[in-house]
């Protein structure tokens, strides 16, 4: 059986490899389809304007985003307002400048697919500014790993209780009161 610490890090470790793996794909795909599509979908916007609220929420300029995540100031406004598709890499200096995770922004682009769990809690978690990064990481992996238990376990239970509830209702099947 493993111990808790020993866990926590191979799930860190496992989503650190996945978002390695998908930002490197991820590049030059968002490159190819930036070359080739001058109109932005609706993703682009939607990370755009994600970008803005959390821009805005810190009360950073455009310009001083721009500096800290060592884009230029046109390039990060294009972002902003979904003309441009930023590749993965530039998601993580924006989220580096942000200080939030690049796992939020990364899901708001499409790269990554949404956590399951009470997307509330989801947005606690992050939103968090006792919690470093690292930290956030490690609770949302835990938190979703336990919510795939529970819905696991849910599962297994109604498929337990369906055969059950199927010979209690069948009147072929002898009961436990005419035994």
């Amino acid at each position: 059986m493993q111990r808790p610490g020993e866990f926590v890090r191979e799930q860190v470790n496992t989503v650190r490899d996945t978002v390695d793996r998908v930002a490197g794909s991820v590049a030059e795909s968002v490159a190819e389809a930036t070359a080739s599509a001058p109109n932005v979908s609706a993703v682009g916007s939607q990370v755009g304007d994600y970008i803005r609220e959390q821009r805005n929420a810190a009360k950073v300029s455009l310009r001083e985003l721009a500096r800290n995540a060592g884009v230029s100031n046109p390039y990060l406004s294009q972002v902003e307002r979904g003309l441009r598709k930023p590749s993965a890499e530039i998601l993580a200096s924006i989220a580096r400048g942000l200080k939030i995770s690049a796992e939020s922004l990364y899901e708001q682009a499409g790269i990554l697919d949404r956590r399951s769990g009470n997307p509330d809690t989801v947005a606690a978690i992050r939103s968090d500014d006792s919690l470093s990064e690292r930290h956030k990481a490690v609770l949302l992996e835990l938190y979703e790993t336990y919510v795939r238990e529970h819905r696991a376990a849910a599962g297994a239970a109604s498929r337990e209780a369906a055969p059950q509830a199927a010979s209690e209702n069948d009147p072929t099947h002898p009961s436990k009161e005419s035994a």
